[in-house]
């Protein structure tokens, strides 16, 4: 007999399926004609779908359906999306990338992420009432690092294919992949600092000898008041922060993908290993170190990130899935994006956003803020350090879309969650700074998330109409990418054109590449010192292979003063074609080879 299930699994999976269904359907005109992404959709979805909205979904309902049980979901989830991104992030970028960018890293990740961190506790506490310097900087922790997820579409999508030079692409992806684990040094040192006071101004009816009392909770330790002062604040911070929490997961990243990288190597020379377990490497790599550092208590977005890294160290994973025309990760990144957005754009606090009698907070206090952190979190720091980057930030204008583009997402979400946990209950709070914090915390890292998606979502849209406005031309290579086309049917990818005779798609500017057989020292020997030469040729004393020059052209200089060089060298290729009786045309995302069949097309020109 027909019965009816309408379980909360049901109907999670119902809209999570519908939802990637009726997305996929116009995928190339979300992604590449109007650069809307797949955060901003899926935020959008999972807020109409939400408890707010339509109530299909709602995570209070799930499995057992214990009151309270949504703050357990959400750190597990995004722990587990955050840490396979983090490993896909690391293994995409060129080999020994963190050591041969060490100075531009390390600048990064010490003197700017400082600033970013000050500078956002000046805007929360500026906006934000009832809370105290450490509060704030607690808070201001929890959004400091830029979000892996959202940075990466913004490094590795269309709009980045055309417009952003392949050296800030890499370092923008490479400082989200690594930051996000770098945050934990400031949350613990605020942490730390409210835990260990001398004088906690205890609330009335608090005793302070059951302070030592509390009880422990996971991956948290000691939570409450402990005493000690400033000296044994710093003391802990130093040894379980720095060197059990952080280097620690460091280094056991590092193993973990350091031997995944010679176990891959060995079987691969053995052909011992398939496609499709080659391919889902790194998710299962990632679900590992995850693991393993939660059992540990060590810091795991950074492990997984630094597993990502060795193991394309020797950049023998990245050539061979290239070559393998890898597309399974991406379709894990693209489901991980759609389920992780969707859940949070579903548990959104809305009614904690206005409680003027509660926190003091409002609408207007949060909008205030949103956009005080969009203009100084990060942007002055950038600008202040970008000139002791010159191999990787060249002009003012890339330090001005790499300061602007730092987005907060799920990453802060995770953070947030975690750091509830680093604190009593809000019912066991012994004084009214933890108080004001825990009802704080919330509210304003949510909508800092919701503001970032939002604003970035919409900011690469506004940004392609600028260029196009300005007719900023899309950056070209001497020796681009040439790959064949999968299918007649699959559009193209943005920055690329169609050649017929060859039967293949030639790709400017594309993100991932092979090993280069040229060191960096040597890139920045032969071009750094030289202005005479534009940025992707190599000098005549070099005798070099197809292969070597398109090494050189993966290192290509983009700025303003090797633009005007590399048109006048595309003009003269593209005169060349036309003599051959090929047709050229601009390239359009959504150019198919079937198109190239059609009458007046032929090879595009960017």
């Amino acid at each position: 007999m027909p019965t009816l299930d309408v379980s909360e699994l049901n109907i999670v999976i119902a809209v999570l399926g519908g939802y990637t269904v009726l997305y996929g359907i116009i995928s190339v005109k979300l992604k590449q004609k109007w650069y809307l992404g797949e955060a901003l959709p899926a935020v959008v979805a999972g807020i109409a779908l939400g408890p707010i909205a339509a109530k299909f979904i709602d995570s209070e309902r799930w499995g057992v359906a214990t009151a309270g049980q949504t703050p357990d979901i959400t750190l597990g989830l995004t722990r587990v999306v955050i840490g396979i991104q983090l490993v896909m992030a690391g293994y995409q970028l060129p080999a020994k990338y963190v050591w041969n960018r060490w100075k531009d890293m390390a600048l990064l990740l010490i003197p700017v992420m400082t600033i970013m961190w000050l500078c956002t506790t000046g805007c929360i506490m500026l906006m934000i009432p009832k809370l105290t310097l450490l509060t704030a900087m607690v808070i201001g922790s929890l959004v400091t690092s830029t979000d892996p997820v959202l940075s990466q579409a913004i490094a590795k999508g269309p709009f980045a294919d055309k417009y952003v030079p392949r050296a800030l692409r890499e370092i923008i992806s490479a400082e989200a992949g690594s930051n996000d684990g770098f945050g934990f040094p400031f949350l613990l040192l605020a942490t730390f600092l409210i835990r260990h006071a001398d004088d906690p101004n205890l609330k009335p009816g608090i005793a302070e000898n059951d302070i030592a009392h509390r009880s422990l909770v996971p991956r948290a330790g000691n939570v409450g008041r402990l005493g000690g002062g400033a000296g044994k604040a710093v003391e802990l911070w130093l040894v379980e922060g720095w060197l059990y929490f952080i280097l620690l997961g460091a280094v056991v990243g590092a193993v973990c993908g350091i031997a995944s990288m010679y176990a891959v190597s060995f079987s691969l020379k053995r052909k011992w290993i398939d496609s499709e377990s080659l391919l889902l490497f790194p998710t299962a790599l990632g679900l590992f170190v995850i693991g393993i550092t939660g059992c540990t208590g060590l810091d795991d977005l950074l492990a997984c990130f630094c597993a990502g890294a060795a193991l394309n160290w020797n950049g023998e994973y990245l050539a061979e899935t290239l070559k393998r025309h890898d597309e399974v990760n991406s379709c894990i990144d693209v489901l991980l994006n759609f389920g992780g957005f969707m859940y949070i754009g579903m548990i959104i606090p809305w009614a904690e956003f206005h409680q003027p009698d509660v926190t003091g907070i409002t609408i207007g206090r949060l909008l205030s803020m949103g956009l005080l952190v969009l203009l100084l979190r990060r942007i002055p720091a950038v600008m202040v350090m970008f000139k002791f980057m010159p191999n990787t930030v060249k002009t003012w204008k890339e330090a001005l879309f790499m300061g602007y583009f730092g987005p907060i997402g799920i990453g802060a979400v995770f953070y947030v969650e975690h750091a509830f946990h680093l604190f009593p209950h809000l019912e066991d709070a012994e004084t009214e700074e933890e108080e004001n914090l825990l009802r704080a915390m919330r509210p304003v890292v949510y909508f800092l998330v919701l503001f970032s998606i939002v604003v970035h979502g919409l900011s690469i849209p506004l940004l392609d109409v600028i260029y196009r406005w300005q007719n900023v031309q899309p950056i070209i290579e001497e020796d681009p990418v040439e790959t064949r086309p999968i299918s007649s049917r699959s559009a193209l990818p943005n920055n690329a054109f169609l050649d017929p005779r060859r039967g293949s798609v030639v790709r400017h500017n594309r993100f991932s590449r092979a090993p280069s057989v040229v060191s960096f020292e040597d890139l920045e020997r032969t071009y750094g010192q030289n202005d005479q030469w534009p940025g992707s040729r190599p000098p005549p004393t070099l005798s070099l292979s197809r292969s070597r020059r398109q090494s050189f052209s993966n290192e290509s200089d983009h700025s303003s003063d090797h633009v005007e060089s590399e048109k006048q060298h595309a003009k003269s290729l593209y005169e060349r074609e036309r003599s051959l009786s090929i047709n050229p045309r601009p390239s359009e995302s959504g150019l198919t080879w079937a198109d190239a069949r059609k009458p007046g097309v032929g090879v595009g020109h960017i």
